[in-house]
């Protein structure tokens, strides 16, 4: 059993803590670890009650939570003190564990139907304006920082994408349009597919030391097309299962095994994972449920929204936990200016591409274009891409520091002046209550 390891997007995942019981994680027994995951558990449920008081979106409070803690350096909680915090509980494990959870809880509430009638602005979106979006920001950054461009351009690719997790749990507390929910939900469950595709290619030519542009395309679209083949495969089959099984346990034991499998299996075959998972979970939505009792739905629906709810916590309070509070202060600077350029490379990909699609589809309003540009939040994914890059990688020190002061100002800063731009613009009413 020794040696065992997962390789995910050139990320190498030590197992051996599951497999073998002499391992010690970081100097800490088994019982610590669940007293840190509990502690995490009781920060949340705290910070939850108090953002419900003040009214403040949960996803906002939780990240502002784990900064304070951070700075606090509180005695079984900070993550930051070595002899606390599971050596287990890393970005890759976010990756692995926590992204197919969510992944699958959003995509499987969606309408199938209503995402092929809004399919060419969301492919537009999620595909060219991932890589527009990392161009320009990649540019914009070597050009005001001094990053070497491929450092530049690899920093683009990873924090391109609107990440799933943030933007699906600050949408969920709005009122909003129901088609401008969907293309917003459905781009940040698609894109970070590209994205992350990008950024291995990228990542490759880094350290090889040049790009083979043709050999990139190939492998770009294979990650992307063959996850969301793969995905759709394995949601159908699960799919003829569940419809002939009404038994709300053994579906959600299924659709679990599906979440997981969709993108173990796809990464397995060095496709997208996040794709893979979301085609899986809008196939199972759409088609595996479609006979099944209202307790049995019910009861689906109840679970999956608890789990999202746990790793929503558990998710955003580590991002908080996780930035390095002095290592931002001390690079203000740059981060500035970086925050700056990935809002440009935002607004150029969905400014120029949405009148685009527009010759195509049904019109995007110009004022929906602002809400998408603005909701356009960075998260889990960008942090666990950053931080999988070897300790001695050029520059990875100011790479951290960059990735971890967009991630910050778009779930404090972007998260918290969403309900006012939504009611400036006309187009949310009185958000749900908290």
């Amino acid at each position: 059993m020794r040696g065992c390891r997962t390789r995910i997007h050139g990320l190498t995942i030590n197992w051996n803590f599951l497999l073998d019981p002499n391992i010690h994680m970081n100097s800490m027994s088994a019982t610590s670890s669940v007293e840190f995951l509990i502690w995490l558990l009781i920060a949340a449920s705290a910070i939850a009650l108090l953002a419900k008081r003040l009214r403040a979106p949960y996803t906002v409070a939780l990240v502002a939570g784990g900064l304070l803690l951070s700075v606090l350096r509180l005695p079984n909680v900070s993550p930051l003190d070595p002899s606390q915090r599971p050596e287990w509980l890393t970005p890759e494990v976010i990756l692995i564990f926590f992204l197919p959870s969510l992944v699958f809880e959003g995509s499987v509430k969606l309408n199938v139907r209503a995402l092929a009638r809004n399919s060419v602005p969301l492919l537009f979106l999620a595909v060219l304006g991932v890589l527009l979006a990392a161009a320009v920001t990649g540019s914009l950054v070597h050009w005001t920082t001094g990053l070497p461009v491929e450092i530049a351009l690899l920093f683009g690719a990873v924090i391109s994408a609107t990440d799933p997790i943030s933007v699906l749990a600050i949408f969920k507390d709005l009122r909003m349009d129901k088609r401008l929910s969907l293309i917003i939900e459905g781009e940040s469950l698609l894109n970070d597919g590209t994205a992350a595709a990008l950024f291995q290619i990228i990542l490759i030519g880094v350290i090889a030391g040049h790009f083979g542009v043709m050999k990139g395309v190939e492998q770009f679209f294979l990650a992307v097309i063959g996850g969301g083949v793969l995905g759709s495969l394995i949601g159908y089959v699960a799919s003829r299962l569940t419809r002939r099984i009404d038994d709300p346990e053994i579906q959600i034991t299924l659709t679990a095994v599906v979440a997981y499998s969709s993108y173990l299996l796809a990464y397995q075959l060095h496709l997208s994972g996040i794709i893979a998972t979301a085609m899986a979970g809008l196939v199972v939505g759409n088609l595996g449920t479609r006979d099944c009792s209202v307790q049995t739905k019910t009861a689906l629906v109840s679970f999956w929204a608890y789990v999202a709810f746990i790793m929503n916590s558990l998710v955003f309070l580590l991002i908080g936990l996780e930035v390095r509070v002095d290592a931002l202060v001390h690079a203000w600077r740059p981060v500035l200016l970086t925050i700056a350029a990935v809002l440009v490379g935002r607004a150029f990909s969905v400014y120029l591409l949405i009148p685009a699609s527009n010759l195509f589809a049904e019109n995007i309003p110009f004022r929906w274009q602002h809400v998408i540009v603005w909701g356009g939040l960075r998260g889990a994914l960008a942090l666990a891409l950053a931080l999988s890059l070897d300790g001695g990688f050029p520059d990875r020190g100011l790479l951290l520091d960059l990735t971890f002061g967009v991630v910050v100002f778009s779930i404090l800063v972007q998260g918290l002046t969403m309900k006012p731009l939504l009611r400036i613009l006309g187009l949310a009413t009185v958000a749900k209550e908290d």
